[in-house]
């Protein structure tokens, strides 16, 4: 596992030598930021990254290395993250260490986010509810959801599938979300 592009390209990160994380593919992340980079509207340069679900930081320390303003890793345990960002040495990280069933209200927004819940485990659509109702996102936020490929992927009120095209890399699908703008209205 590496960095794929940008000022840490090809350095290496730790990953685990257990089942306990299932970190994103390095084909599936150099896919992702190649999506991204086609549809994102503003350089990366000006998004605030928020990568939940962090486990080794691999998508949140890329999106670092290829200019994102600020990422933040959310994980209820961030040792990994923290070994991969010291070795990465990368400007504007921190972190939240917390259960993301208990996220408290935002201090700050984020207008890019990656979240990778663990497979099967309903946790996504929590997560996006929680996300949204405590004001972590902007209105215009891109949030991009990993999940099992065949995981079910309901959205909660106020937020909504922003492509019509789901994309699939090995076991995973990638689903791109936005905030409702039509909810904003009547909120």
């Amino acid at each position: 596992m590496r960095i794929i592009s940008g000022t840490r390209r090809g350095k290496k990160l730790f990953a685990p030598k257990n089942d306990r994380i299932r970190p994103t593919s390095d084909r599936a992340r150099e896919a992702l930021f190649n999506i991204l980079e086609s549809m994102l509207p503003a350089p990366l340069s000006e998004y605030d990254f928020l990568d939940v679900f962090a486990g080794t930081g691999a998508i949140g320390l890329e999106a670092a290395s290829r200019g994102a303003r600020s990422v933040t890793f959310i994980d209820i345990d961030l040792e990994l993250v923290k070994k991969n960002a010291a070795a990465c040495r990368l400007p504007k990280l921190s972190y939240i260490q917390k259960d993301v069933r208990r996220l408290p209200p935002a201090a700050r927004q984020f207008n890019l986010v990656f979240m990778d819940a663990p497979y099967n485990m309903e946790l996504s659509v929590l997560t996006l509810s929680k996300l949204f109702e405590k004001g972590w996102l902007t209105d215009d936020a891109i949030i991009i959801v990993e999940t099992a490929k065949m995981e079910l992927l309901e959205m909660p009120p106020g937020l909504k599938i922003s492509r019509a095209k789901a994309y699939f890399y090995g076991a995973a699908r990638f689903t791109f979300v936005r905030v409702d703008p039509e909810y904003l209205k009547v909120r």
